[in-house]
């Protein structure tokens, strides 16, 4: 086994990635497919599971025909997935409806009622989910109670990983880590709460079977084991979600460290020995693998806000990237590093699909603040990045308060490609910020648990052999005292709105039929 190759597969929100991995760490392969996302009304965010499935078959496929690897080259794959997914499936797995997908927030009216209630607690504090609508538990009870005909018709609520599975295997299986994040999953006596299936009107058997996240699966299903040319008999590792993973990816397995990631969304995580909570129900706790933890919060608003702001006001600087053969980011960081920290007093609360950690609410919208006639395009553009890295500072400073003093913090993601960007987080935060020199951080993590599973190495915290700090940003103390004052503004803005972001949010989901004819 010592020169077999382990072969990573993130399951992301817009895209799936395959990386082959020697045992050393040392990347021979990658491979990367994009799928649509469908928003066909306000708050709904859908996806196709077949294309998804067929995008990871053909990652996984390419990969493998890069690196010329043969049936025993290969040790074994493990996955990386995102988590909250919803698919309602028949009893001969066929998708019942489109998967709901964890950006998805149609049960936000059923939110209100369950946070009001003795229910939200308890949910909370046996299942370490806030109440969100982004959680399987929530979206189930929609179907219930929006779709009872195709509730009552479908024989599994599944999510895409256990989709993929079934097609692989002909089982639903789903592992700990994304099982802990439905809010249907008990922490403390790890399995499905009775409670919660109660409360939703379902039984066990119309979940999947939970593993452990090494569990190790064989018995391919022999026509895809063939076209992906691999052997029926290879181990494929179940593996966890891309949020844990992509935290033990990045090497930050120790206490006191923290892995902030910004890619789609974005994240701030650390690794617990227990489950934890928060009195303030602001984190979430997710499994890892057996007694490891990850407590933390995301955010629904990371790089998608800068695709926002690229894509709606930066047309002509696409346009000549593409002549220059340039990445239109690169024009629009350059944009950013020509306006002062703060944007000279426009702040950014960029909440376009609603917010999540650290204080869940689905009906935020987007703000900006502090305009005059002296802001323009480049004012705008690095008001965008530094209002996602304040939200990510609101998330850390409540990790903080939950788990304790931070020693290292370490980032991952697609944003790790803009200096500018990741200098403002190191002045918002007022930390040394720490890039590794792995940039595929889920796929990372995902082959070094397989290498786990497989008894490649005896212990998670082998990890760190693999990883190198490639560059540390410095906090600008100027720039910090700038922040720390906009940041107070930021925040109160955001608590000022509260009605507001009620009435907007309810406004937009009935404007179709109230308000267009």
């Amino acid at each position: 086994m010592n020169d077999q190759k382990i072969i990573g597969i993130d399951i992301g929100t817009t895209g799936s990635r395959a990386v082959i991995y020697c045992q050393d760490g040392t990347t021979i392969g990658s491979q990367s497919v994009e799928y649509p996302l469908h928003t066909p009304q306000a708050a709904w965010a859908e996806q196709d599971p077949e294309e998804i499935l067929q995008g990871v078959l053909k990652v996984l496929k390419e990969a493998i025909t890069e690196a010329k690897l043969s049936p025993h080259d290969i040790a074994g794959i493990c996955f990386s997935s995102v988590m909250h997914s919803v698919i309602p499936v028949d009893t001969n797995g066929k998708p019942l409806d489109r998967m709901q997908t964890w950006a998805d927030s149609r049960a936000q009216d059923y939110i209100g009622k369950i946070k009001a209630s003795d229910d939200a607690n308890t949910i909370y504090f046996k299942t370490g989910c806030p109440i969100h609508p982004m959680y399987p538990l929530f979206k189930i009870i929609w179907f219930k109670n929006e779709r009872p005909e195709l509730f009552a018709q479908t024989a599994k609520f599944i999510g895409i990983k256990e989709y993929i599975c079934h097609r692989l295997f002909g089982k639903y299986l789903v592992d700990e880590s994304i099982a802990s994040a439905t809010a249907i999953y008990n922490l403390h006596t790890r399995t499905w709460d009775q409670d919660l299936l109660d409360m939703i009107g379902i039984t066990a058997d119309r979940l999947a079977e939970v593993l452990p996240t090494t569990h190790i699966e064989r018995n391919i299903n022999p026509e895809i084991a063939a076209m992906l040319g691999i052997s029926p008999d290879t181990a494929i590792i179940l593996g966890a979600s891309d949020g844990v993973l992509s935290t033990l990816g990045s090497g930050a397995v120790k206490p006191g460290q923290v892995t902030a990631m910004i890619g789609t969304s974005g994240a701030v995580r650390m690794i617990v020995d227990k489950p934890q909570a928060d009195e303030k129900q602001r984190t979430w706790c997710y499994n890892l693998a057996g007694d490891t933890w990850v407590l933390g919060g995301a955010l629904s608003n990371g790089g998608v806000a800068f695709r926002w702001a690229r894509d709606k006001f930066a047309a002509t600087e696409q346009r000549v990237a593409e002549k220059l053969g340039l990445d239109a980011y690169e024009i629009l960081g350059r944009y950013a590093e020509q306006k002062p920290a703060g944007c000279e007093g426009l702040i950014m609360l960029p909440l376009f699909s609603g917010e999540r950690a650290p204080h869940y609410n689905a009906n935020a919208r987007g703000v900006l603040f502090g305009l005059n006639l002296n802001h323009g395009k480049r004012h705008l553009v690095r008001a965008t990045l530094e209002g996602i890295i304040y939200r990510m500072f609101s998330i850390f400073k409540s990790l903080e308060e939950v788990a304790g003093s931070v020693n290292e913090i370490r980032v991952g993601g697609s944003f790790t490609r803009s200096r500018v960007w990741v200098q403002i987080m190191a002045d918002v935060f007022g930390r040394v910020i720490q890039v590794p020199g792995e940039p595929e951080g889920s796929a990372f993590g995902a082959a070094v648990l397989g290498m786990y599973a497989l008894g490649m190495i005896n212990d998670l915290k082998d990890v760190e052999k693999f990883i190198t700090i490639k560059e540390s940003y410095y906090p600008n103390e100027e720039n910090r005292e700038i922040y720390q004052r906009l940041f107070g503004i930021y925040e109160r803005v955001y608590w000022n709105l509260q009605n507001e972001f009620e009435e907007i949010a309810e406004i937009q989901r009935t404007w179709k039929d109230k308000y267009s004819k």
